[in-house]
């Protein structure tokens, strides 16, 4: 019987671990799949074909752009939090990240590699994860505001629906919080002190007068760069939208790509663009054929960081072939110390 359950228990723990990179796989080969029975393989083919050196240049300097701010920005939430990383640091932190977040499954591998990393070197992992988690929230969350305004503001095939989505989103929000207040007030330990955690994390830190300004900021300019990429995507694929439509089809695809349904970001991307260009009207293949020129686009854009990756990994290869060659230990904790890289 005790083999059994250690087999169930192991079985279990294996599923865990497992079950989610697989619903990521399943769903997004049912969606591309679902692609190539009704718009074919042309669409890809020509996003592929699409591919031009001047956009590829471009690609480059705007995700360059971007990363500084996407580092100014995780350094801020990082120092607001009382652990602290030095920007050229937190910038090629943030190119390994993307280029993790671009070629793994889950979308979110590069993001815990950076926490855990800099956890490490600061001498703290928990506020490493935490700064991180806060970042990548704040991104999204300017994200959702920056979207809302261009559905609401530009024509688009969603526009009606987006109050009572926004509503609907709102008092999903709303009964969380209810819940969180009334477990809190039932005192369950580990519950009641991660929502105190989040509190303080939220007044003393992200909503600080001196640090939310630099959040919302250097967000919105994260989200100008991306989807200034996906312009020049649109346009080098051909499409003549109007500015005003083509950016509030493009920042449903971008809010759809924060969903991690994908591998290595394929699968719903491309889903969504093709439904949004039918819906107005421009046709399933145009979108299919701008997310695929735009995948490529970003991943070249993101190139820099596996050459990171790579040098790490030659580092680490010749530091062990050194005589006596070890891993050093972790460093003490180190407050607001500026960690390096």
């Amino acid at each position: 019987m005790a083999s059994v359950d250690s087999g169930a228990v192991g079985f279990g723990s294996a599923f865990r671990r497992l079950g989610l990179p697989l619903l990521r796989v399943a769903a997004a080969i049912a969606v591309l799949w679902f692609l190539w029975r009704h718009v074919g393989a042309a669409p890809f083919k020509d996003g592929l074909r699409a591919v031009t050196w001047p956009a590829v240049v471009a690609a480059l300097t705007l995700t360059a752009l971007t990363t500084v701010c996407s580092a100014w920005r995780w350094r801020v939430a990082a120092q607001a939090l009382g652990i602290g990383i030095d920007l050229p640091a937190a910038v090629r932190a943030y190119y390994r990240s993307l280029f993790l977040n671009s070629v793994v499954i889950g979308g979110f591998v590069g993001d815990v590699h950076r926490a855990v990393r800099h956890g490490r070197r600061s001498g703290d992992v928990v506020l490493g994860l935490r700064a991180v988690a806060w970042e990548r929230l704040c991104g999204q969350v300017i994200q959702a505001v920056v979207t809302a305004v261009v559905l609401l503001t530009q024509p688009s095939p969603v526009r009606p629906a987006l109050p009572y989505v926004l509503g609907g989103i709102a008092g999903v929000v709303g009964c969380a919080a209810l819940v969180l207040r009334h477990t809190d007030r039932r005192g369950r330990p580990k519950l009641a002190r991660a929502i105190r955690a989040v509190a303080d994390d939220l007044r003393h830190g992200m909503l600080a007068p001196h640090v939310w300004p630099q959040l919302v900021l250097a967000s919105a300019l994260v989200v100008a760069g991306h989807t200034a990429v996906f312009v020049i995507a649109a346009r080098v694929a051909g499409s003549t939208a109007p500015l005003g439509e083509l950016l509030a089809l493009l920042m449903v695809v971008q809010a759809a790509m924060v969903i991690p349904l994908s591998v290595g970001g394929w699968g719903l991307r491309e889903g969504v663009a093709a439904w949004a260009f039918a819906v107005a009207g421009f046709g399933a293949a145009a979108g299919v054929t701008i997310a695929t020129l735009y995948a490529v686009l970003m991943l070249a854009a993101v190139s820099p960081g596996g050459g990171l990756l790579l040098r790490d990994a030659v580092r680490r290869r010749r530091g062990k072939a050194q005589p006596g060659g070890s891993r050093r230990p972790d460093p003490a904790p180190r407050a607001l110390e500026v960690v390096s890289d």
